[in-house]
């Protein structure tokens, strides 16, 4: 079977899934099943996998489907506690010292303190946590969800303390090859990863500055009265300050301190000063916008839960500082569990449920259920209902409603998650090919040649779209990656750096990604939707990230010190 109808056979679930989900707007409940089926069929049937692998490979996938639930599970009880105990009407109320501009709350909700929860804890947190934040501020669920999607860009490649660098990139780049490379050059790992973390957080910052400026236009299309691009527009000056105050940090504790901070740092610092130039109505337009008049919402963009938080009682009189003090503590102790210097994190790693050789395969599956965001928002609430003074019957009942909520969700990434461990495990097969992933990318890398550098991201993208993570697309691909480059006399840093952007891009359009957001206020079922309209940033982001590498490769000569040493690992 030649590579072309290897890549063909390894794209026919994805597309079919993407087609299902796109062109045919069916919910993902169904959608998602049906890629999951036509996976295993071409693993069984064209890869030779064997049916215990498969079972295996399955299983590992209802694992991470776990993890992803519990973050979930944690983000609603946290809002449904906030709703109960008077804090959602206090966090409203908090944005009239700042501004009620829907933009400006945009920039400073999802941009920057989205970014903030990315930095700290990756994996689709942020998305989890700023939605409901959003639709609690009086966002439509729909326009929640996509800016929730959107987060998931120029912060994604340093989420969880610079998880996809430190584990995707490095895992993905083990071996005895790549090993004698770096002696050769007189490298350590580290030294390459901060090579790599330096090359990336200069494409990132490029391509994120407009981001900010893209979730406006987008909300001002998507969900303004006037479906206009331009009337975003108008607040440029505060939106690319929003930019700017998080990538020249960002820059900075990238290029000098490594791969943990970018995100961790930069969001915080950009959210002090964004904050005090909006208390200070500087930047700001004349104008001020906001959505249309509730009664004039269109169906597809509410879920319920909108009427559900308009109508939330003033309740105790919970000042500011109280209902903003557990978003506060959430970020604070996802930073603690985080950092390696800590013990924490290795006491909360602990508790593990493993599975070890699964069927037989060599496959093994494990979660460390103390240690995951979940854990820390059900932490959280406990904290909040001590601080808000609830009863335990209050407590009770946001535990019923967001257990109700996660039932849809689950339906959903039981089949996504599985399909994504299909793929990825397909590298056992008895045909003797390669992964499923790495058919298709080998198939582009040999069909592009001197523009591979402008290919590079798309198929970090592509590992992200299938398995909903940057750190999996990395280590699926950063081997891959390093070795073209090599075959292609490219720098080998930066084409791996183009592969980890890449990668974060893809976040915002990752199946998985989108159902867990959905599932967080309630809009399950209207997955196509969002991915027709975050679709456009990425395109947006790959364009300009694909560029800049041809650039720096072609015109710039980037390379490093690796370059003509050493094999393709």
């Amino acid at each position: 079977m030649t590579l072309g109808v290897q890549a063909a056979l390894a794209l026919f679930p994805i597309a079919l899934g993407g087609v299902l989900l796109i062109g045919f707007r069916i919910a993902a409940k169904h959608a998602m099943p049906a890629a999951y089926v036509a996976a295993v069929a071409v693993a069984y049937s064209a890869w030779g996998m064997t049916p215990s692998r498969i079972g295996a490979a399955s299983v590992q996938g209802l694992f991470l489907t776990f993890d992803l639930l519990f973050i979930i599970f944690g983000a609603i009880l946290l809002l449904h506690t906030l709703e109960r105990s008077g804090g959602v009407a206090a966090i409203r109320r908090s944005f009239s010292g700042v501004s009620d501009d829907r933009r400006v709350q945009v920039v400073i909700v999802a941009w920057l303190f989205g970014s903030f929860i990315e930095g700290a804890a990756g994996f689709g947190t942020p998305a989890a946590v700023a939605a409901p934040l959003l639709v609690a501020l009086g966002f439509p669920a729909a326009a929640a969800v996509m800016l929730g999607m959107m987060i998931q860009s120029t912060a994604v490649t340093f989420g969880a303390v610079g998880t996809p660098v430190l584990v995707g990139v490095q895992g993905g780049l083990g071996g005895d090859a790549f090993a004698a490379a770096l002696a050769t050059a007189d490298m350590s790992m580290m030294d390459y990863l901060r090579a790599v973390t330096a090359k990336v957080v200069l494409l990132h910052a490029v391509a994120g500055i407009l981001m900010p400026t893209w979730m406006i236009v987008m909300l001002t299309r998507f969900f303004g009265a006037n479906r206009s691009w331009t009337e975003g527009l108008s607040v440029l000056p505060f939106t690319l300050l929003g930019g700017f105050a998080f990538v020249v940090p960002y820059v900075l504790f990238g290029t000098f301190l490594g791969p943990e901070f970018p995100s961790l740092l930069g969001a915080p610092v950009g959210l002090a000063i964004v904050v005090m130039i909006a208390r200070k109505g500087w930047l700001l337009p004349a104008d001020r916008w906001d959505f249309p008049a509730r009664a004039d919402w269109e169906p597809e963009w509410i879920s319920g839960l909108e009427d559900e938080l308009a109508d939330v009682p003033e309740g105790r009189g919970v000042s500011a500082a109280s209902a903003w003090a557990p978003y506060g503590l959430l970020g604070v102790l996802l930073v603690l569990t985080r950092l390696p210097s800590l013990p924490l994190g290795a006491w909360l790693r602990a508790p593990a449920i493993s599975w070890a050789d699964i069927f037989g395969s060599g496959i093994v599956a494990t979660t460390t259920p103390l240690y995951l965001p979940g854990f820390v928002l059900v932490v959280v609430v406990f904290f909040t209902a001590w601080l808000h003074r609830m009863d335990g019957s209050e407590l009770r009942a946001a535990f019923r409603s967001s257990t109700s909520v996660l039932m849809g969700a689950g339906i959903v990434l039981v089949f996504t998650v599985p399909m994504v461990r299909v793929y990825i495990n397909s590298d056992v097969n008895a045909a003797g090919f390669l992964s499923m992933p790495l058919a298709m990318a080998e198939w582009v890398a040999g069909n592009v040649g001197a523009v591979w550098p402008f290919f590079a991201p798309m198929t970090g993208a592509l590992g992200a779209f299938i398995a909903g993570s940057n750190t999996v697309s990395n280590l699926m691909f950063s081997a891959f990656q390093y070795g073209v480059a090599e075959r292609l006399a490219m720098s080998t840093v930066m084409i791996v750096a183009l592969q980890a952007v890449g990668a974060a891009a893809g976040n915002m359009v990752a199946i998985h990604n989108v159902v867990a957001a959905s599932a967080t206020v309630g809009l399950l079922g209207k997955e196509g939707a969002t991915l027709r309209k975050t679709i456009l940033p990425t395109i947006y982001y790959l364009l300009v990230i694909g560029t800049l590498g041809l650039i720096a490769v072609h015109l710039l000569g980037v390379t490093d010190p690796l370059m003509g040493v050493g094999a393709a690992p």
